[in-house]
């Protein structure tokens, strides 16, 4: 059995990410220990997160740079990271040894008093810092009043709490994780905010070429989140864009008739019984571009059987559509970096 050193951020999301992949490794009779790692996306607090890395900012992997250098030195062999961290291209040395089963990828509306997006009162408060989920909501709701929210989920929460702000949107994958799942009032469904790239899944890192650690983390590697967050990061790539980019792709598994010859559509539309059969390798992709103030949305909705294909072309036909006017006025506006998902 092996030794590992896992590297992870000091939040308390992500050292719950790294505990869970250390239990799993345990398990396997591995001795496993952990390192804290501040990466400079964790010490800027006070920059909303759509101006880190930006021209005259802090540059790409904000949130991984730190881990990987401590990858490299060899004093970590592997590193836990939320995959929609991950930039769709790691630098040269470095490769994605396992993507874990996925976590709900949808985003959760949080509030104390308004049980959905529609309820809340005209001009109310919202908090994110997510342009992606800021343009979704000024298309459905240009009259809301948005505001940047940083910080720990506790941080966050406890903002909502206190009343600074009448609802905010979290990946409702971290609040399930953390257990803190009071304030959630609705799993916004994907057709109103289509999540980031990769949400809900989890990226382990380790040095490329790495065969012995990419033997050990294998059994970690789940078929269809691999699949699904391929397809989406590709798409991600094929814009050039990153995670505070205002883009949304989400990937699932076509499901097809049961053995009773009921039709299922994809997975997630409908309650599954145990007769609904995965169309084998389909899925089913949808994805937006959008202006952050909400006034232009685009959106692709396609089928395909490679993952990589099928987010390569919803990204071309995106940009054929009017996105890469989109994304440049953003970039131009010095809101965003295209190298950081």
């Amino acid at each position: 059995m092996a030794h590992l050193r896992i590297g992870s951020r000091g939040s308390q999301l992500a050292l719950w990410q790294a505990n869970h992949i250390s239990s799993l490794l345990r398990e396997r009779g591995h001795e496993v220990e952990i390192e804290i790692i501040h990466t400079t996306g964790d010490k800027i607090t006070d920059v909303p997160l759509a101006m880190v890395g930006t021209k005259g900012g802090f540059g790409k992997g904000v949130f991984t740079k730190e881990i990987e250098e401590a990858l490299a030195a060899g004093r970590v062999d592997l590193a836990v990271h939320s995959l929609k961290d991950l930039p769709t291209e790691l630098p040269k040395g470095f490769e994605i040894a396992a993507i874990t089963k996925r976590e709900d990828p949808r985003d959760a509306f949080c509030s104390r008093k308004y049980s959905k997006i529609e309820d809340l009162p005209q001009g109310a408060r919202v908090g994110t810092s997510s342009l992606r989920r800021q343009a979704q909501l000024k298309a459905i709701r240009p009259d809301l009043d948005i505001h940047p929210l940083r910080g720990n989920v506790d941080t966050r929460l406890r903002k909502l709490e206190q009343g600074e702000y009448d609802a905010i949107i979290l990946a409702s994958a971290g609040l399930r994780r953390l257990g803190k799942t009071e304030l959630i009032q609705q799993i916004i469904p994907a057709e109103i905010m289509c999540p980031a790239a990769g949400q809900g899944a989890l990226g382990i890192e380790i040095r490329e070429g790495d065969e012995k650690i990419r033997g050990l983390l294998k059994f970690l590697d789940d078929p269809a989140a691999r699949a699904a967050t391929t397809c989406e990061r590709a798409l991600l790539n094929s814009l050039g864009g990153g995670c505070q980019v205002p883009i949304g792709a989400f990937a699932e598994a076509v499901v097809s008739t049961n053995r009773e010859g009921h039709e299922f559509t994809r997975a997630g539309k409908h309650s599954r019984d145990e007769g609904a059969l995965a169309a084998e390798g389909r899925l089913h992709l949808e994805s937006i571009v959008a202006d952050p103030d909400g006034s232009k949305l685009l959106r692709d909705s396609r089928d395909g059987d490679d993952p990589e294909k099928l987010g390569n072309e919803a990204g071309a036909a995106l940009l054929a559509r009017g996105g890469d006017a989109i994304l440049e006025a953003v970039y131009g506006r010095g809101l965003a970096v295209p190298q950081q998902p």
